[in-house]
């Protein structure tokens, strides 16, 4: 099936399902007591979980959701392919490879994943108007630093970052987020940073970990990592292997628009999907590819404290 018309059957196939945005009623919710991989305490709050153990009966190239909202996502370019039997944790099954594909030539053929609707998706209306959000998993990255930027002439030219994990804004093209795990450059160093927007439109904050990133992401080693924003105080924290990490914002003033009455909450609107791997899951235009692997990618509609994101990794890691 070529690309365009697989886009526009897995587009009638989650509009048939209540994906997207006015789509009729809402899809039957995951069991709260499911999936096992997650610490009792944030099963209340997780939105989308990714384990990459459950392929969609009859589109192996679409992965479902163990979370409560039932957000399919789409393994882009690499399809079925994209699931590696690694172990991340004891228990874990396959994990999530990602990569560039071609570094010599403009093109949409990287292998990343997620979803992507211009109206909206639907089922992530937990994350409009919400007081915080948790990205977290766990990632093995096999490179050294960002990779050949594909989409400029010059062959010398690298992307300033590399994705991780995270969800759109509500007006996003495919890489604005609302809340985002990766690497990207910070005053000329590659750090490992929390990025968030509270307000579509509005600006970005960046909590930045001050250890060097490959020391927090020794290559082929994997490693649990967890960001978390907190809209309301205008807070963001980084983890790994469930301890909080140092690090500084990389703003001083108030971009999140925080400092006024509250309560402080993201824009009300549904998010346009989730990205990993790299952005714009529509798969219309490359940008920051990682070549790396990841497994149990959680996303929830609350702010994590330090001790829930501690249980989640020993949870995992016992």
């Amino acid at each position: 099936m070529t690309r365009a018309r697989r886009a526009a059957a897995v587009t009638a196939a989650l509009l048939a399902a209540g994906v997207l945005a006015g789509a009729g009623t809402a899809p039957a919710q995951a069991d709260r007591n499911r999936p096992r991989d997650v610490h009792p305490t944030l099963r209340e709050h997780l939105v989308a979980y990714y384990d990459f153990d459950h392929p969609v009966p009859g589109d192996v190239a679409l992965e479902r959701d163990q979370g409560r909202s039932g957000t399919e996502i789409e393994l882009v370019n690499g399809g079925a392919a994209m699931r590696v039997p690694d172990r991340a944790y004891p228990g874990s099954g396959r994990a999530l490879q990602t990569r560039q594909v071609d570094p010599a030539q403009a093109g949409n053929d990287d292998w990343k994943a997620g979803i992507f609707s211009a109206s909206g998706v639907r089922t992530l209306r937990p994350f409009s108007a919400v007081a915080g959000t948790t990205v977290m998993g766990w990632f093995k990255l096999e490179m050294d630093a960002p990779l050949p930027n594909t989409t400029t002439p010059n062959p010398d030219d690298r992307f300033n970052a590399i994705g991780l994990a995270g969800v759109l804004t509500g007006d996003s093209d495919g890489h604005g987020v609302r809340a985002l795990l990766e690497l990207i450059d910070v005053n000329g160093e590659l750090r490992l940073v929390a990025l968030g927007r509270r307000l579509d439109g509005g600006n970005s904050q960046t909590f930045a970990a001050s250890a060097d990133w490959r020391s927090l992401l020794p290559k082929g080693e994997w490693v649990h990592l967890a960001a978390t924003f907190d809209f309301t105080t205008g807070t963001m924290a980084l983890y790994r292997n469930g301890r909080p990490l140092d690090g500084f914002y990389t703003r001083t003033d108030d971009p999140w628009l925080v400092a006024g009455p509250g309560p402080h909450v993201t824009t009300a609107s549904d998010p346009r999907g989730i990205k990993i791997g790299g952005s714009f899951p529509q798969d219309n235009l490359e940008r920051n590819p990682c070549d790396c692997r990841m497994d149990a990618l959680m996303f929830l509609d609350t702010a994590a404290s330090a001790r829930d994101v501690e249980k989640q990794y020993r949870y995992l890691a016992r």
